[in-house]
């Protein structure tokens, strides 16, 4: 039997391997739009169907996490149930990330029809390499304190490389096109090269973090009696609500570098205004643990959504003229992404604990499928949002840009936004934790754990 490593060295490797992991998250979440636009060419009736394409795939793959999850919990291996996705799951992850930035000129419909297929696989295929990574943090630490510091280290770091990508991709781009301007071919390189090195330090999970001993982790469990605890986890299913309802909090990521160019002619400009959002994530990612010994994670829930929103409104008052004033509250909504990027698998892990102490029942698989499954609806709502924008503004890579696109991009970065922030602190006024549950509770999971699956 191989040693247990210690808890600093399961820390640092999932740490390191979530980071690596984000860097394929942000290449697709934030330059998706871009290459699209600019390096494959696509007008705005492709584009309009590309976005429709992310929103939906997002969505119906969403929907399937849970599934994802369920069958995760019900895999026993030698390796435990968490760790044989992650290792099976990285060689696909790379491959496919590499190949939705490799679109060949084949003519409208052919390039559409090519983006669609590669980005469901893609989105299948990473939900195997997402759900078992935040469940193994859930299941290997069960300190809350210290879950919660790894929690915060995996956000601030995963920010850490998501600058990293946002600063340093498009100038990867630049020097692999070979040429005096960017080219498409430049970005295939650079996003193969990204992609190798992401999914390498992802598969430190695998090595070296290991899974909780639990009594509950032995059960044999079927779909009925994971699903059926899940619906049952109020306290869980109101992060989830939360969660979607702040689905603006992403707009700023799917569409900085499109607003870049349309502002200020400039997309190498996001970098510096991407700058201010990662200092603002790391900083709070940082300091949530600290502020949990405080103050309750419901409490900070609701102050990330009203503050959002303030935020939000006043940036839009203080307009986009002024690079300053964005880069500003730019900083400061990335402040408060990022204390909700904490506190959102923090709850999660919170709500698994009270779960299985009243139910008997522990599903780390399917109930972090559900931070997975916000994660794309959030993703897939802000993409295809903001894409709506975009076509509403009239604007294509051929065309002049007029102050009134200018105007309705804003709003789409500053309003819709302010509003998904201050609709997502109203789920979490009626948040309540309670690990020993109700007599109701208990009596439902007797009778599940008497049926046979």
């Amino acid at each position: 039997m191989s040693r247990t490593p210690s808890p600093r060295t399961q820390t640092v490797s999932i740490v390191t391997a979530a980071a690596g992991q984000n860097v394929i998250y942000t290449v697709v979440t934030t330059f998706m739009l871009l290459y699209l636009l600019q390096y494959a060419g696509f007008d705005p009736g492709q584009l309009a169907i590309a976005t429709t394409v992310i929103a939906v795939v997002r969505v119906v793959d969403a929907i399937g996490d849970p599934v994802v999850g369920s069958l995760i919990d019900m895999t026993r291996t030698r390796w435990g149930k968490l760790r044989p996705f992650i290792l099976f799951s990285a060689a696909p992850v790379a491959l496919l990330t590499a190949l939705l930035f490799a679109i060949p000129d084949l003519g409208n419909d052919a390039e559409v029809l090519y983006f669609a297929v590669i980005y469901v696989v893609w989105g299948f295929v990473y939900t195997f390499c997402d759900v078992p990574l935040w469940g193994l943090i859930g299941s290997a630490f069960a300190d809350p304190v210290r879950r919660n510091r790894t929690v915060g280290m995996v956000r601030a770091f995963g920010a850490i490389s998501l600058g990293l990508a946002t600063l340093g991709l498009p100038q990867l781009a630049r020097l692999l096109s070979f040429a005096p301007e960017t080219t498409g071919a430049g970005w295939t390189r650079s996003v193969a090269i990204v992609a190798v090195l992401g999914m390498g330090l992802y598969l430190l999970a695998f090595a070296n973090v290991r899974e909780r001993e639990s009594a509950a982790a032995q059960q044999r469990l079927g779909f009925r009696r994971l699903f059926g605890a899940l619906f049952r986890n109020t306290p869980l299913l109101l992060v989830l609500l939360g969660s979607v309802l702040g689905f603006g909090r992403y707009i700023v990521q799917a569409g900085g570098a499109v607003f870049a160019v349309i502002a200020y002619n400039d997309e190498g400009l996001f970098s510096l205004l991407g700058a201010g959002i990662i200092l603002g994530l790391v900083v709070s990612s940082f300091v949530t643990p600290l502020l949990l010994r405080v103050w309750s994670a419901r409490t900070l829930a609701i102050a990330c959504g009203v503050g959002g929103a303030l935020i939000s409104v006043l940036m839009y008052l203080f307009g986009f003229d002024n690079i300053v004033s964005v880069l500003v509250f730019l900083t400061l909504t990335g402040v408060a992404i990022g204390v909700f990027n904490v506190l959102q698998p923090s709850m999660i892990a919170d709500a698994v604990d009270a779960a299985e102490t009243r139910t008997g029942i522990r599903n780390d698989g399917i109930s972090f499928a559900t931070l997975t499954f916000t994660a794309k609806v959030m993703s897939a709502l802000a993409t295809a949002v903001f894409g709506l924008v975009v076509v509403i503004a009239g604007y294509q890579s051929d065309v002049a840009v007029t102050r009134q696109m200018q105007d309705v991009v804003w709003i789409g970065i500053t309003l819709v936004p302010a509003v998904s922030s201050l609709l997502s602190a109203v789920p979490f006024l009626f948040y309540r934790l309670t690990p020993e549950g109700t007599a109701r509770e208990r009596a439902a999971a007797q009778r599940e754990s008497s049926r046979p699956y």
